[in-house]
């Protein structure tokens, strides 16, 4: 095979790869922009002169700025690392009490990582249907995962007279971004010490006595 044919050969791998870097980089550039500006106030065309990309190549890579806005979020949750979340639960399946380190961990990550996406997707949500809609499939996500782990614990893990969905509440009450927020921002508190008092609270909160005994 001559260089030219190796050349050809990967053509296609090379515009696969050019066109996630661009979709990446308009994502970038959105965040950036909204993290600045503002969701309102930021247009497809900033957008588009800020990712070095034509006004068209963002309309045809993301449809819209509300399908970009949704990208954007869904960087957001790849930032957390969710695999590595099932990878720490899995190993920790007879653990109720590393099961719940594990999750408090992954919000402290997602938070960390993409709590000004969260906050903008909220904001957003309040004049647009589609990104209300965005947040409240990402809130349910969050809590179909600790009812599916809540679930899978013995009979009488769970303190007395929690029932699941009051332990789903529990939980949602201690780790959320408004929470985090307000230690970080106004409290002076750092990310690794919000992670260990929400473990420490979780596992105060929603394991039975006997069971942490």
């Amino acid at each position: 095979m001559d260089a030219e044919q190796g050349r050809r050969r990967y053509d296609s791998l090379r515009r696969m790869t050019q066109a996630l870097e661009t979709r990446a980089e308009i994502a970038r550039a959105a965040r950036r922009l909204f993290d600045s500006r503002g969701w309102a106030d930021t247009t497809v065309r900033e957008v588009a002169r800020e990712a070095g990309v034509s006004v068209p190549t963002v309309y045809a890579t993301y449809g819209n700025k509300i399908g970009l806005t949704r990208a954007v979020a869904d960087s957001a949750d790849l930032s957390a690392d969710a695999p590595q979340m099932l990878a720490e639960l899995e190993a920790a399946a007879a653990d109720p009490e590393r099961q719940l380190t594990a999750m408090a961990a992954y919000d402290r990550r997602l938070f960390e990582r993409a709590g000004d996406i969260i906050l903008l997707i909220r904001e957003a949500g309040r004049s647009e249907p589609e990104l209300a809609t965005a947040y409240s499939d990402g809130r349910k996500r969050g809590d179909d995962t600790r009812v599916q782990v809540f679930s899978s614990w013995p009979s009488g893990t769970l303190r007395t007279g929690l029932d699941l969905q009051t332990a789903v509440d529990v939980y949602a009450a201690i780790c959320n971004i408004d929470v985090y927020t307000t230690l970080t921002t106004e409290r002076g508190w750092t990310p690794d010490r919000i992670e260990e008092w929400w473990g420490q609270a979780l596992v105060r909160e929603l394991l039975s006595h006997t069971r942490r005994a």
